[in-house]
């Protein structure tokens, strides 16, 4: 009786013990528990005798590694469910789901496993459930298979998508407005906006009269002010070809600078300008990440920097932004500044006309670049291996080259040959 009563002070001691040394993950080998100095003189039939007892209780779980035998402990609450499950097949079927983790396991893979008969297994299975013990889940990476997990666990990233997937499903409306916001704000922190005044320069024309100071002299012949009247210069006297011509240009001139003068001084259309060279303070994921979670973008959704990583990866690989690196720090810029729009993707989604652009898939970036050559209707005429001069077809002729070079839509139209 004194033996059992030490062994089951033993057993307390060595299980608080392994509780304080490390998490529900960590193994525990024979060398481990002996040093937590609660068996006494190292001795390992006693350790046994005491590890023995921990299984039985289903505090310890036993686990086979390449060093040997080693264990790690078992909640106090999940050992009590094990204990009130009514037989073996049951406490073997969940005995899997919780090995299984947050990933969860296929009903399948515990039928193999155990080489248990479907029936039993949906017997198993159904009972849990009641119980509260398990329950089924969606795997993104299986969406077909039965998957189930302990019902206590939150399902990890890996089998939920993380936070781009809703329900099993991709949830693309989420990332393709996360993706503008980020792309947004990369655009507002790698450029400066410029209204156009003083060829683009900051600050020019902020001096009243600029414009006017950096009028031209009038040319030779341009009279300014009027002229006094005189007989004896007008009366009787003809005007030489010289003075007729001066008088014409001084008439033509006048007004031309007044117009270009008041070009000069109208400010122009807003133009993002790249930064200058050794600029520091390009946005980085960190930042980002941090504006994403003061504005209070996302609410029901954390999102850590790996995820903004991942937006911004999106971003680069489809060439809408570029990584720069200054002293050791990586941070990003948007492409093609001097072509980028200077409103945001929202803006120019609500300013847009579809009757006149077309269908957008996307608000981000610039218009990819064109040519004439792949304008031209040549590219995609249907006819194009029959069109030569004095043929049935031929430029001179082609009612698809004269629609496009009339601005007019080419429509496709069918060709009597």
């Amino acid at each position: 009786m004194a033996d059992r009563d030490k062994i089951q002070i033993l057993k307390d001691a060595l299980y608080e013990a392994a509780r304080d040394h490390g998490s529900d993950q960590r193994l525990f080998t024979q060398r481990d528990l002996l040093d937590m100095q609660v068996i006494p003189q190292d001795n390992i039939g006693l350790l046994m005798q005491v590890i023995q007892i921990l299984c039985d209780e289903k505090l310890f779980v036993g686990n086979t590694t390449a060093s040997g035998l080693s264990w790690r402990w078992r909640s106090r609450e999940d050992a009590k469910k094990y204990t009130s499950l009514p037989n073996s097949e049951i406490m073997m079927v969940y005995a899997m789901v919780d090995e299984a983790g947050a990933d969860g396991i296929w009903n399948r893979t515990i039928k193999n496993k155990l080489n248990m008969a479907d029936s039993l297994m949906k017997h198993c299975i159904k009972y849990l459930e009641q119980k509260g013990y398990i329950a089924s889940m969606k795997n993104v990476e299986h969406p077909n298979k039965k998957m189930y997990i302990k019902a206590n666990l939150r399902p990890s990233d890996r089998a939920t998508g993380g936070p781009w997937f809703t329900e099993g499903e991709l949830d693309t409306a989420f990332i393709n407005e996360l993706q503008e916001i980020v792309f947004d704000f990369i655009k507002q922190k790698s450029t400066y906006t410029s209204h156009g005044g003083g060829a683009g320069v900051p600050g020019a024309g902020a001096q009243g009269g600029g414009a006017q100071q950096r009028e031209k002299i009038p040319k030779k012949g341009v009279v300014q002010g009027a002229i006094p009247y005189s007989e004896d210069i007008h009366k009787g006297t003809k005007r030489s070809a010289g003075e007729i011509s001066n008088d014409d240009a001084a008439a033509a001139a006048a007004p031309a600078t007044t117009n270009t003068a008041a070009k000069k001084s109208r400010p122009g259309k807003p133009q993002l300008l790249p930064l200058p060279a050794g600029y520091k303070s390009y946005p980085t994921v960190s930042d980002i990440a941090k504006f994403i979670h003061h504005a209070g973008i996302t609410n029901n959704t954390t999102l850590s920097e790996a995820d903004i990583q991942q937006l911004v990866d999106v971003l680069y690989y489809d060439g809408l932004v570029e990584p720069v690196k200054v002293n050791g720090r990586k941070g990003y810029r948007v492409t093609r500044i001097p072509k980028q729009d200077p409103r945001t993707c929202n803006q120019r989604r609500l300013d847009h006309d579809p009757t006149k652009g077309g269908i957008v898939t996307s608000f981000m970036g610039v218009e990819p670049s064109a040519s004439g050559l792949m304008e031209a209707p040549c590219g995609r005429c249907p006819v194009y291996d029959m069109c030569e001069e004095g043929g049935p077809v031929s430029p001179s002729n082609c009612v698809y080259f004269r629609q496009w070079l009339d601005g007019d839509e080419v429509k496709e139209q069918v060709i009597s040959i």
